[in-house]
């Protein structure tokens, strides 16, 4: 294996990896209290771009690092726009 090869599984564990924390700090505080939608979303529509821009369609680390890292962006915009909601009669 090469160094490039080497330096590329680095963000294809990492990304993911940090983006899933946020999930799952998301679901233990059952609160998505400082999480920012347009930001996620931002991020998942980038790494799609940069999929595309990329060229690597087959190779696992740009699955990973990029399409799977999205799709786990959308989980968090999709947690905070309809989970953990407070119905508003319940406010009153």
């Amino acid at each position: 294996m090469n160094f490039t090869s080497l330096v590329g599984i680095l963000p294809a564990i990492i990304f993911p990896a940090a983006t899933f924390l946020q999930i799952v700090r998301m679901l233990r505080e059952r609160s998505t209290a400082g999480v920012s939608v347009v930001t996620w979303l931002l991020f998942g529509v980038a790494n799609i771009a940069l999929y595309v821009y990329a060229e690597r369609y087959a190779e696992w680390q740009a699955i990973a690092g990029l399409l799977l890292t999205a799709l786990l962006d959308f989980v968090i915009v999709a947690l905070k726009l309809f989970a953990f909601r407070t119905p508003a009669a319940a406010i009153r």
